[in-house]
């Protein structure tokens, strides 16, 4: 430091500082729990000698290592925490994320805590997460070298793949950028383990973005070599998109809302919420059990309650003995609008930010009760963030109610059982096994009380007058589309079924003829007549053309 300090003209040890924290929370990311006694005590020792050290006593050097050892002494009581939360991943990548957010104006610490915050994703097999890691580090590099005049596009370039990168725009211009090595040559060993890291999350249609800051540069310095390996990665990354929307089995994620209520256990957490990410198809008991296990083991088994209930909580109806966790599934929400450029299942599903889950309850207080009085309560949250991100929890920002009374309950569930029938037919691939079900749930005798349940409940002549004229418009709307997507649906069946299953489609046909009639004396109108007609012995004609799975 000394060295360093009279090189300077005994105006800084800028370089030795930067060294010294980084060489520390290098240490520190890799092994939990380094700030032992006589490590303490060093500290001690170094400020120690630079107070009684007469040949610097009146320069800025005494105060400049007092401020090293105080920002050293801060990094290890966030260790201590991080030794204490060891077992939490949640709070343990948290713990990790607000230092590296505390180094925006050191890149190269930055980098050092998306690193380690990276290998625990992948120890923990949260591939999403650590990917995010990788693009957030490239982007950081990318973000320095545009300041530095060496590379044309910053952290802005990485947009396309997440919102969330813009962040690392926030990066400070000081002294803590005096001292960092990143070139042309990092970037591109970091781009590369973006698109590797991506590959391993399966989000292989991200690839091609991260290849498009790598290309022109191998282009410029004409390495042929590997323009060839990549061209060939990006071939096999769409031949995996190919692959996973055919087979339809690609899973990119489970999400739940989890709420934490008691003072004295959570502290500031109490009374947070946040939306978790958990890997392809994780069921509700599974991370509820992961939960229990993991704060019986802190704050003691006969201590923590799982609220089964997802609806609204008071906290002061609580008993402020225990710990309360509150687990519900949600699912992500996108509004019509927003579905009009996200065609695909991957678009549906990255960059999500809003969530819905429902809750059903009656007027009269009950949850369930019969088509007439059932209402449900639906809760749209919206997270700080977009899902992936570098953490695999993301608080709630804020969240919106709305309450559908019986009738708008119809119509939404009529409405959601049309759209997935017109989905399964206008898929370029029609996957006949789930049409059929989807129709078998719709129409067949033992099963439609559903659909002829709410239509007796609000379309009957003695029914319809209790309800506002234009939802009950709404809703013959809906029964209208209904027939029709069923009818499309049993002849696109029709066309693809073979000879041993022409029984079962004429009876789900039978079925089909049934509920119309019975609709069409309920809202007094003859329900989509050509549909009928058609089904009568004649192949339904303009069906969808799609091979079969």
């Amino acid at each position: 430091m000394k060295s360093n300090f009279d090189y300077t003209g005994r105006k800084s040890f800028v370089r030795t500082h930067l060294q010294v924290v980084i060489a520390v929370s290098q240490l520190i990311a890799d092994v939990i729990g380094i700030g032992s006694t006589r490590f303490q005590q060093s500290l001690s020792i170094i400020n120690n000698c630079a107070n009684s050290d007469k040949t610097i006593k009146n320069t800025a050097f005494p105060s400049d290592v007092k401020d090293l050892t105080k920002r050293i002494r801060t990094v290890l009581m966030a260790t201590a925490q991080m030794k204490e939360h060891e077992r939490d991943p949640e709070m343990l990548v948290d713990l990790q994320y607000s230092l590296a957010k505390s180094y925006a104006s050191t890149p190269e610490l930055r980098k050092t805590w998306l690193d380690s915050m990276a290998r625990i994703h992948v120890k923990n097999g949260d591939l999403s997460e650590a990917a995010m890691c990788y693009v957030h580090v490239a982007a950081l590099v990318a973000e320095y070298l545009r300041r530095k005049g060496t590379f044309k596009q910053g952290c802005s370039a990485f947009r396309v793949v997440t919102p969330n990168i813009d962040e690392e725009a926030a990066m400070m211009e000081d002294v803590g950028m005096q001292d960092v090595h990143f070139n042309e040559d990092v970037l591109m060993e970091l781009l590369e383990e973006c698109a590797d890291g991506l590959w391993k999350a399966e989000r292989y249609e991200l690839i091609s973005d991260i290849y498009k800051l790598i290309i022109p540069i191998y282009e410029k310095r004409r390495d042929f070599e590997k323009l060839a390996r990549l061209y060939d990665t990006l071939h096999r990354a769409y031949s995996k998109v190919t692959e996973v929307m055919h087979t339809g089995k690609r899973l990119l994620g489970t999400y739940f809302r989890v709420a934490f209520f008691g003072q004295g256990f959570f502290e500031d957490e109490d009374g947070k919420e946040y939306i978790y990410k958990e890997p392809k198809f994780t069921p509700l008991s599974e991370i509820s059990q992961r939960l229990l296990k993991l704060y019986s083991e802190k704050f003691g088994q006969e201590n923590v309650k799982m609220i089964q209930d997802s609806g609204r909580i008071n906290p002061k109806d609580l008993d402020s003995k225990y710990a309360y966790i509150q687990v519900t599934h949600v699912t992500p929400y996108l509004e019509e609008k927003e579905l009009v450029d996200r065609k695909t299942d991957f678009e549906k599903s990255h960059n999500i930010r809003r969530f819905v889950f429902e809750m059903p309850f009656t007027i009269s207080g009950k949850k369930q009760g019969g088509v007439e009085e059932q209402c449900k309560r639906r809760t749209i949250l919206t997270t700080t963030h977009c899902f992936p991100y570098v953490k695999k929890r993301i608080a709630v920002m804020y969240q919106h109610h709305t309450d559908l009374s019986p009738i708008e309950v119809a119509i939404d569930e009529m409405s959601r059982k049309v759209a997935e029938i017109r989905q399964l037919c206008s898929s370029s691939e029609v996957d006949m096994i789930r049409l059929q079900l989807k129709l078998q749930g719709s129409i067949s005798v033992q099963v439609n009380a559903g659909p002829l349940a709410y239509a007796r409940a609000f379309l009957d002549d003695s029914s319809a007058k209790k309800y506002p004229d234009n939802k009950v418009k709404q809703l013959k709307e809906v029964f209208r589309d209904f027939v029709e997507a069923c009818g499309h649906g049993l002849g696109v069946n029709e066309r693809l079924i073979k000879e041993d299953q022409q029984e079962y489609h004429d009876e789900m046909k039978a079925n089909y003829r049934d509920l119309v009639r019975e609709l069409s004396i309920i809202m007094r109108e003859q329900v989509s007549p050509a549909a009928v007609a058609q089904l009568t012995g004649l192949r339904l004609q303009h069906c969808n053309d799609a091979p079969l799975i």
